[in-house]
Formats: structure tokens, C-alpha cells, sequence
């Protein structure tokens, strides 16, 4: 890792840290990501109000002749809190193995609720697919990826076609999809935090990405973490595996068994990746999935 003593030191202070306040510690990653591995463009408006923007993290390697895959990342805080400028560790290392990354804000509780951070989270996802070419990427390639309550935005615009069909595109132009410890079947809520999003007790109908598996889904990489306390990845990941797999969708698999909820996002970032290799994993699903037809 390093041969600094001091330097090891601290990035030790750093993993505990991460590891004891989770995502909270995002910025202690940030501090040792390096930013020269991608261009940035920061604070691109995909809507007109003032979270509706997004972060370009773009490889400095030579593009393939196609054009680099392009993923659109949501990060995950119970729809109460997050910060796009939180998660530089995640487009820094999506960057440097060659994909365009986008690292998008949508609104929080208490300023909406269920169904508006959808809506903003397709029209950031159809900005992705409206300028992929322009960022040299592959329009035939883009990917949807999410984390936590982040992982059930990109679920629903995957798995649920009003979303994408509001932008005018559909999930048919996605590659596939990413979710990381996402809450796919979580009703009745138990997060205080979440209850009022959904209106607890009085919750949405159609409002669960497992009441949206068919045929028609986009090729599908679900984690989670073996012993998750957060979001239990049995009724969330394993069975929207087993629907979807049902249903004839390709679907990868992968449950770590050192990981928690936060550190499965966590692991992106270099000083974390011992926890579980969940980053080259990622990798090796969009590097595989053919082109969107």
C-alpha cells in the first residue's frame, strides 16, 4: 500500500473511521483518492432546480473505438441526505478503469417524497443517454448503478419503465444495471427516516422494484452484504435474483461476506478494497454485458 509509516498510519485511522461512522466517512476517502486519473466536470445541470446536477468523471486514457461505457451512479442516504461531492472515490475508480461516470444529486426528504427523486433520477440518467456520444462514450453501453436507497432509484428506473418513458427513452437502451445493498422489497418500512418518503403506513402502490420483473429487464448485477443489518439481502437481493432469473434476465450475483452496508460502497476507494473485490466485480459485469440492441 504505501511504505511511508506515517502515511500507513494514517490511511488506518482513515478505515477505522469509515468503518465505525459509515457513510458519514466519505470524505475521509475522498482525502486519498487521487484526482489524476480522470477529468472532471463538476456542477452539470441535468433539470433546473438546484440539486438537479451532476459530477463527470472521465477516464484520461484513449477511448475504444465504440466509445468508454458510461454509468450513472446514485448514492444512497434513506432519501434524507447525500451530497454527490461525497462520492468522488467512486467516480475516481470507475474513471481510472475506463468508464464514464456520472455522479448525480436528485431531491431529498423533506423537500419531496416518493414519486420526485424518481423523476429527477430518469431525467439525470437521460442526460447520460443524450450525451454519451458527446463524452465519448458508447450510447449502446450505458449502465444505471446505485447504492443503498440509491440502488432502489436505479432499480425502478430499470425494472419500471414509466420513469425513462417520461424522458422519452426506455430501460431497453440501458446494458444493464448495478444494485448494491438497494431495498427492493422493503414494506412495511422500519427506518424512521424512510417512513414519511413513502407515507408510512399508507404506502404507493407499485412503488417495489420486485413487483417489476419481466422478461423485458435489463441484464442485472445485484450485492449485498452476508450479514447486511441495514437492508436484508435475502428479501432484497437474493429473491429479486430469483424473479428476475425466473423470468429469463441475466443476472450476477454476489454476496460478501466481510462487507457491511457501508463498506460494500466503501470498498470502491483503494483503502478499502480488501473488504471485498465488489469494484472489479462491477467491472468485470460491464465489461462483459454486450450493447444495448
Amino acid at each position: 500500500m504505501t511504505k511511508n509509516p506515517m502515511r500507513l498510519l494514517t490511511l488506518i485511522n482513515l478505515m477505522f473511521t469509515f468503518l465505525a461512522a459509515g457513510c458519514s466517512a466519505t470524505g475521509a476517502l475522498n482525502a486519498v483518492t487521487t484526482s489524476s486519473s480522470y477529468a472532471l466536470s463538476a456542477d452539470v445541470a441535468y433539470g433546473t432546480q438546484p440539486r438537479q446536477k451532476l459530477d463527470i468523471y472521465m477516464p484520461k486514457t484513449a477511448p475504444p473505438a465504440t466509445g468508454w461505457p458510461v454509468v450513472m451512479f446514485f448514492y444512497g442516504g434513506s432519501w434524507n441526505t447525500g451530497a454527490r461531492a461525497q462520492y468522488k472515490f467512486v467516480g475516481e475508480a470507475m474513471a481510472e478503469r475506463g468508464m464514464v461516470t456520472l455522479v448525480a444529486d436528485y431531491r431529498l426528504y423533506p423537500d419531496v417524497r416518493y414519486p420526485d427523486f424518481l423523476s429527477d433520477s430518469a431525467q439525470a440518467l437521460a442526460y447520460g443517454l443524450d450525451h454519451a456520444a458527446r463524452l465519448g462514450g458508447d450510447p449502446k453501453r450505458v449502465f444505471v448503478m446505485g447504492h443503498s436507497a440509491g440502488g432502489y432509484n436505479a432499480a425502478m428506473l430499470a425494472l419500471d419503465a414509466r420513469w425513462l418513458v417520461a424522458t422519452g427513452h426506455r430501460p431497453s437502451e440501458l446494458a444493464g444495471w448495478i444494485g448494491l445493498a438497494g431495498p427492493y422489497d422493503f414494506y412495511p418500512i422500519t427506518n424512521p427516516a424512510a417512513k414519511p418518503v413513502f407515507f408510512h403506513p399508507n404506502y404507493p402502490e407499485n412503488s417495489q422494484p420486485v413487483g417489476f420483473t419481466s422478461p423485458a429487464a435489463p441484464r442485472t448485477f445485484l450485492a449485498a452484504a452476508v450479514d447486511d443489518l441495514v437492508v436484508n439481502p435475502q428479501r432484497n437481493a437474493v429473491q429479486l435474483s430469483e424473479k428476475l432469473q425466473a423470468a429469463g434476465v441475466p443476472v450476477t450475483l454476489k454476496l460478501y461476506p466481510h462487507a457491511s452496508h457501508t463498506t460494500l460502497i466503501g470498498a470502491f476507494a483503494w483503502p478499502l478494497r480488501w473488504i471485498a473485490p465488489v469494484l472489479e466485480d462491477v467491472q468485470a459485469f460491464i465489461t462483459d454485458a454486450p450493447p444495448a440492441r
